[in-house]
């Protein structure tokens, strides 16, 4: 078994102590053997009633908290999760599994992949989410530019997973082609960018509808659950079916 970067993973099968570091990831795992999952960063938030030691956040977790859970394998993400973490967990001896995900497809592929490599079964709503979006792209509806953060703004660029999902869905991201994934904008540069809409999540930046729309002059705004355009899991269930409406 390999992990999305190439990694041999030779870890305990099946897994029955795992920390998760990234929320979407916590939420599938816990889908299917919610009582092996050991510990989970302070962001993972779905379940509402997982019972796990919290090891602290993506970019900062407590390497000897998680080292003193004694995991046969801690799951985590290139984008989400420092090398550092991971490079320091390996050097001590801990069994790391890093995913790599851009595309809708690209996630549910990675689930099956790890999923098989921790020895788990495969829930059914993962096969639901291969049928609902890992067909041929629908023509495009809707332009849309999807603004992550404010002050300074930044939108949803090039190669993201959430492009990708939102594309799936017939909407267009304005900026898809910026040469970046996460680029800093003007604020005027993405009101006049020609969308129908601006989307703004509720995650990682929450906008409210007195923090957000108020700052554009020119195109309308939306208001979205940042966790159905942007967490891999069982969420994508639910965003076929919400957001689609």
């Amino acid at each position: 078994m390999i992990d999305d970067l190439g990694t041999p993973y030779d870890g305990t099968r099946p897994a029955r102590r795992v920390v998760s570091l990234v929320p979407s990831l916590t939420e599938a795992l816990a889908t299917v053997a919610p009582d092996r999952l050991v510990g989970a960063t302070d962001w993972c938030t779905h379940p509402a009633d997982l019972a796990v030691a919290r090891v602290r956040g993506t970019k900062n977790p407590d390497l000897a908290a998680i080292r003193d859970l004694e995991p046969d394998v801690v799951v985590a993400n290139k984008e989400e999760n420092r090398e550092l973490d991971v490079r320091r967990l390996r050097d001590s001896g801990v069994a790391v599994w890093v995913t790599d995900i851009e595309t809708v497809p690209g996630a549910v592929g990675s689930m099956e992949r790890l999923l098989d490599g921790l020895g788990w079964d495969r829930p059914a709503w993962l096969a639901t989410a291969r049928e609902r979006w890992c067909g041929p792209l629908p023509e495009v509806g809707r332009r849309v530019a999807v603004a992550i953060w404010r002050d300074p703004w930044m939108v949803v660029g090039a190669r993201t997973f959430a492009g990708d999902l939102l594309r799936r869905l017939g909407w267009e991201n304005v900026f898809a082609d910026h040469d970046e994934r996460y680029p800093h904008l003007d604020l005027d540069r993405i009101d006049r960018a020609g969308a129908d809409v601006v989307l703004l999540p509720d995650e990682p930046y929450e906008f409210t509808a007195h923090d957000g729309p108020e700052a554009f002059a020119r195109t309308p705004t939306e208001l979205v659950s940042g966790r159905l355009i942007t967490w891999y899991g069982p969420s994508l269930v639910e965003a076929s079916e919400l957001i689609a409406r």
